[in-house]
């Protein structure tokens, strides 16, 4: 929106000439989000508390999260007040690449926010049922692979970017829809599953959507594109905005999500950020790459797939308990050296990721 009002008056006020970069949008799109998360925090957590929207804690969960009952949840909402409004301030709105983005971040939140409310409100044990949880998923994620797959070049439709590889770019066809809509729900509750500690999650995701905004501006800018090997896709450069917003907006949520929470993200955050990581990872053309920048993400849901699988086909479980976050508490170790050592592995997993860049 500001640039839009703005920019054009750089022909008489050349100051506003700066709105033209996309660094310069990013930056005050971060501290946008951070500020409206300050702002609208404290009076978020006092509804939540007013209305009793408390996290309900499962008893065949570890025993020491039983003290977490009660604690207000679905602070997810903050997450999505203070990206939203950030980016509509910031990002260029004529980039059909951020309503796309947008249109999957607030999609997948509704879904969660239906779940939440039918937990948290309803007071019903599972909320959405599996099968209206994962179709809902689908129906948006196809919404959205269909959307970029007819959006982008002819060139790039259809073309899987592979890492290492600068020549390397398989036509999959119609079947790149798919792998989309694969990459967009799986992401989505991938970073749910993670979703388990105090500031588990919402730690990696900065670390992803700060990684991704790097991508997304070398992607979208031709000279670096070319310098670097790695496909451009014009109009991606914009997407550096919006991941700047998802990291204000992330960071302005754990200051009250960090240990010992004074609010929980619920569903309506979780479900909402995954979706949102893997609809940029698909626009920037750097699909596979996003296993190993949410590496944390995808060992949480493959540990959930490997327990499940071992204990239906042996009646054996491989961990303690699932995800892996719940093995290491079972395990003996605190929650605050989990939290930290994960993020820690998303720092490392991002760094690796970045050297691909140039690694071709």
């Amino acid at each position: 929106m500001l640039y839009h009002l703005l920019y054009p008056l750089h022909t008489t006020y050349s100051v506003f000439n700066v709105f033209r970069y996309i660094t310069f949008r990013t930056v005050y799109a971060i501290l946008t989000a951070l500020v409206i998360s300050f702002v609208l925090g404290p009076w978020l957590l006092r509804e939540l508390k007013k209305y009793q929207i408390g996290q309900t804690i499962r008893e065949d969960g570890p025993q020491s999260h039983l003290t977490k009952a009660g604690t207000p949840t679905m602070g997810g909402i903050l997450v999505l007040i203070a990206f939203g409004g950030s980016t509509l301030l910031w990002a260029d709105l004529s980039n059909e690449f951020i309503w796309f983005t947008l249109l999957s971040t607030f999609g997948f939140g509704v879904v969660g926010f239906m779940d939440d409310y039918l937990k948290v409100i309803k007071k019903r044990s599972l909320g959405l049922t599996a099968k209206q949880k994962l179709l809902a998923q689908f129906l948006i994620g196809l919404v959205i692979a269909l959307s970029i797959y007819f959006t982008m070049d002819d060139s790039l439709r259809g073309k899987l970017s592979v890492p290492f590889f600068k020549k390397v770019l398989p036509d999959l066809g119609f079947f790149y829809i798919l792998l989309a809509l694969f990459i967009i729900v799986g992401t989505s509750n991938a970073v749910n599953l993670t979703d388990g500690l105090d500031g588990l999650a919402i730690g990696p995701v900065i670390v992803a959507t700060t990684a991704y905004m790097i991508i997304s501006y070398v992607t979208g800018h031709a000279l670096f594109a070319h310098y670097l090997n790695i496909v451009y896709v014009a109009g991606a450069g914009e997407l550096s905005v919006l991941c700047g917003a998802i990291v204000g907006a992330s960071l302005g949520f754990l200051w009250f999500n960090a240990y010992p929470a004074q609010m929980f993200m619920g569903d309506v955050g979780a479900l909402a950020l995954g979706g949102a990581l893997g609809t940029i990872a698909i626009i920037s053309k750097h699909e596979l790459i996003l296993v190993i920048i949410g590496g944390v993400f995808v060992i949480e849901a493959f540990s959930v797939i490997l327990q499940v699988a071992s204990y239906k086909l042996t009646g054996k479980r491989i961990f303690r308990m699932a995800p892996l976050h719940h093995h290491f508490e079972e395990e003996g170790w605190k929650e605050p050296k989990i939290i930290v050592r994960f993020w820690i592995i998303s720092i490392i997993l991002a760094l690796l990721s970045l050297s691909t860049l140039k690694l071709r």
